[in-house]
């Protein structure tokens, strides 16, 4: 038997607050990211994901007190992404709380850091975020589809599934597949996104991008995701966790 699936939320944070809004009744404060987070895990996500949004370094500060805040009082794995530059960005995170760092920008204009980071704080810690979109006709990437920066508006020419098999082999312990395209629409997951990543790659490999109803997260495991992402349908209350886990159960998908 396999390991569970994981169901994850995402929240986007700028300077200490949660943005693309939120809609829990049980909230008094729709913009605390330690409240989200304590709700969610009474929800039942096997582990959280925050996103630090914010534009200026100098606010690194106020997220590193949410991630501390955080780690205080939910006992599920956080994953702190976002900003993170150097290996001192992740030994600041891991230290504050956060059990795993993802890493995306700095790493394509270094692919070294990846390594370097997972030699020293393990590859368990460390997730590569790979933004990808399908490219234009002719375009010249093998698998179609290429790692972008800046929100999916800026190509950068490299091959997204070689990029995700050169992650594992510079030795990162997990892959956070974001398909740009699919991202937004509420449409479903990239499935031939994920299913190409996942012939190339053993690490797991989380699908974010498209969630919109509860039929859309079997095919996404199906396809080779081990863990799937999603934001507002779960901020906004369309889907509950349980409900993704019930209809993943459903499908003969181990959750846990």
């Amino acid at each position: 038997m396999g390991v569970a699936v994981r169901v994850i939320p995402c929240l986007d944070v700028d300077a200490g607050r949660v943005v693309k809004g939120v809609n829990f009744q049980e909230l008094r404060d729709a913009g605390d990211p330690v409240e989200m987070a304590a709700v969610y895990d009474a929800e039942g996500a096997d582990e959280l994901t925050f996103l630090d949004v914010t534009a200026s370094s100098g606010e690194r500060a106020t997220m590193i007190d949410v991630v501390r805040r955080t780690a205080e009082q939910v006992f599920i794995p956080l994953t702190v992404g976002g900003g993170i530059r150097t290996p001192e960005d992740v030994d600041r995170m891991l230290r504050a709380g956060a059990d795993k760092v993802s890493v995306n920008t700095a790493a394509i204009a270094r692919p070294e850091l990846l390594g370097e980071m997972a030699r020293r704080f393990g590859s368990q810690c460390i997730v590569l975020s790979v933004d990808a979109r399908r490219v234009k006709e002719g375009a010249p990437t093998p698998s179609t589809f290429e790692v972008t920066t800046h929100g999916g508006r800026t190509g950068t020419g490299i091959d997204a599934v070689e990029w995700a098999a050169r992650g594992q082999e510079l030795g990162v312990g997990e892959i956070l597949l974001n398909s740009m395209d699919a991202d937004g629409t509420r449409a479903g997951f990239d499935l031939e996104l994920i299913e190409k990543v996942r012939r190339v790659v053993d690490v797991p490999v989380i699908a974010s991008g498209g969630a919109g109803a509860l039929e859309h997260f079997p095919p996404a495991i199906r396809a080779g995701a081990d863990a799937v992402l999603a934001a507002s349908v779960f901020h906004f209350g369309q889907l509950r966790i349980g409900e993704v886990k019930d209809v993943l159960r459903a499908d003969h998908v181990e959750v846990r």
